[in-house]
């Protein structure tokens, strides 16, 4: 438990951060679900459209800290390939 004055301000920051956090890494992998979801019916425009939706979320996940650079872009660039042998 948080003593310090300054401690228990640390520990308001880390849970409102957590939050946003969470719900960051909610929405990512939600998109990431409907590339998936769209590939396993087979569906190449719908999987395209998702993939569309899904990379500049991926990117900012990077961007806030969420995922690594490295990560993000891994991602995005292995469902690319696989939108594109379906399509």
């Amino acid at each position: 438990m948080a003593n310090t004055k300054s401690a228990k301000k640390a520990a308001r920051k880390i849970a409102r951060k957590t939050t946003i956090n969470k719900s960051r890494r909610t929405r990512v992998r939600s998109q990431i679900r409907k590339v998936e979801d769209a590939l396993a019916a087979g569906d190449a425009k719908a999987a395209a459209e998702a993939l569309r939706g899904a990379q500049p979320e991926l990117m900012r996940a990077a961007q806030k800290g969420i995922l690594h650079k490295n990560t993000a872009s891994r991602k995005v660039s292995r469902l690319a390939a696989r939108v594109k042998a379906l399509g």
